[in-house]
């Protein structure tokens, strides 16, 4: 028969927990200190009754002159008992009740001996005088008693402090956690369709305070990376309609009147929006690895004049515009090859397509880095708009940008890159009189 699981014991609160800590330590402490204080308070008072004693010691050979031993007889003292004894230690002279104390010597007393006498405990001291060993006994009756009402005192006082300390440490915990507790249940009311909540903060500068502001901080990044989320998502959906609406249109009218358009012409419009949505499906991928920060995976050398030089000819090739490509020199950074050569792609073919006539492209190894820049001579980019273009899916001008086959990607996608290999992507005014694009990578140390 199977064992049924006993019910899970809840874990004790911080309130609980805090409080505990501290009367536990408090309670040690004043223990402690108690007891160290009643044997420093013990010793202190048996102190005083040896000094008492021997004082009177000394008075008492010194004022008895040559009838000690009749001087002692003679006394009567309950609060203490004197003794005489010869060198062979036998009691010569003794106040009353004194006969049965033990025997006692100097070196005795060094170690505080305490005796009892009748029941009474006396502390001894001895002093050698001419008619022999003079032995006094001071009560010690009167520390006793101070020792047992301090003893009683604490015993009565330590338990209140530490049950005061206990409640102290609950209410003051309490008063100090009920705004995180507050902060907890705002928290937990906040959801995915709710996140422009925020918590209430105290209006203070300690522990509490910037905790909540650092908790609201992180609900903004948090809004914000839902809104940007859901943009993108919205941007993603509308872009891929477009192509697959012109596929579907043209698979229609194929069907419906085969007689108007041809095998050549549905060909090449298929292969025109496939390579579009191939585009929009790898910039996505791109941007997504970005996001999860696993861009680059792996960093070599990179000869990126090389890069260049290739994008240069493809250019050319495909007529169009002029490029001047004199200052392009050669530089080397680790990175990756493939995001490198994305990265200068849709820099020069954003130009292209922005361009009138003429591309100026730079590549040189500074002091600062490696620096690429692409100019070209069209509208350019006004300055309120240089850095929303590197935003996902932006275009300053959708139907020109989206005739032009550009999907609002390519300069994100090159910031995403430049990033992921320590670098930037700024946009500024070109000397051609349109827009000049500059990116600087950190060099290879190889």
């Amino acid at each position: 028969m199977a064992r049924r699981p006993g019910p899970t014991r809840r874990p004790l609160t911080l309130r609980v927990r805090i409080t505990l800590a501290t009367t536990v330590v408090a309670a040690v402490a004043l223990v402690a200190g108690a007891v160290v204080f009643g044997v420093v308070l013990r010793t202190s008072l048996l102190d005083a009754v040896a000094a008492s004693a021997e004082t009177y010691a000394s008075d008492l050979s010194e004022g008895s002159g040559p009838s000690l031993s009749s001087s002692i007889a003679e006394l009567d003292d309950d609060d203490r008992f004197v003794q005489l004894r010869n060198d062979d230690g036998a009691v010569v002279a003794a106040s009353d009740g004194a006969d049965g104390v033990p025997s006692v010597s100097e070196s005795d007393t060094e170690a505080r001996r305490i005796v009892s006498v009748d029941g009474d405990d006396y502390l001894v001291v001895a002093e050698e005088t001419d008619d022999g060993t003079l032995v006094v006994g001071q009560s010690v009756e009167d520390a006793a008693e101070a020792v047992a009402t301090v003893t009683a005192q604490l015993a009565v006082a330590v338990p209140l402090v530490v049950l005061l300390m206990a409640a102290t440490t609950w209410v003051v915990v309490g008063r100090a956690l009920r705004p995180v507790e507050r902060m907890r249940r705002e928290v937990a009311a906040v959801t995915a369709s709710r996140l422009d909540r925020r918590i209430a903060e105290p209006g203070t500068d300690d522990e509490i305070g910037r905790l909540a502001a650092t908790m609201n901080g992180m609900l903004d990044r948090l809004d914000a990376s839902q809104s940007a989320q859901r943009r993108f998502i919205s941007d993603a959906s509308h872009e891929l309609r477009s192509p697959l609406s012109s596929l579907r249109q043209f698979a229609e009218v194929a069907r419906a009147h085969p007689d108007r358009v041809d095998a050549a012409d549905l060909s090449e419009a298929i292969l025109d929006e496939g390579a579009r949505l191939e585009r929009l499906v790898d910039g996505m991928l791109a941007l997504a690895r970005a996001d999860e920060q696993v861009l680059v995976s792996a960093a070599a050398p990179v000869d990126l004049d090389d890069i260049v030089l290739a994008e240069v000819r493809r250019l050319r090739a495909s007529g169009g515009v002029r490029i001047d490509a004199s200052a392009v020199g050669a530089a080397r950074i680790a990175g990756d090859a493939g995001l490198l050569s994305g990265l200068v792609r849709n820099l020069v073919d954003n130009a292209a397509r922005h361009a009138a006539s003429e591309l100026r492209i730079e590549l040189a190894e500074t002091q600062d880095g490696v620096t690429f820049a692409v100019d070209d001579d069209g509208p350019g980019v006004p300055e309120r708009e240089r850095e929303r273009i590197f935003d996902r899916f932006v275009r300053l001008d959708d139907a020109r940008a989206r005739e032009a086959g550009g999907s609002g990607l390519g300069l994100a996608i090159a910031r995403e890159i430049a990033l992921a290999h320590g670098g930037t992507v700024t946009a500024h005014t070109s000397t051609l009189g349109g827009a000049r694009f500059e990116v600087l990578l950190p060099a290879s140390s190889e």
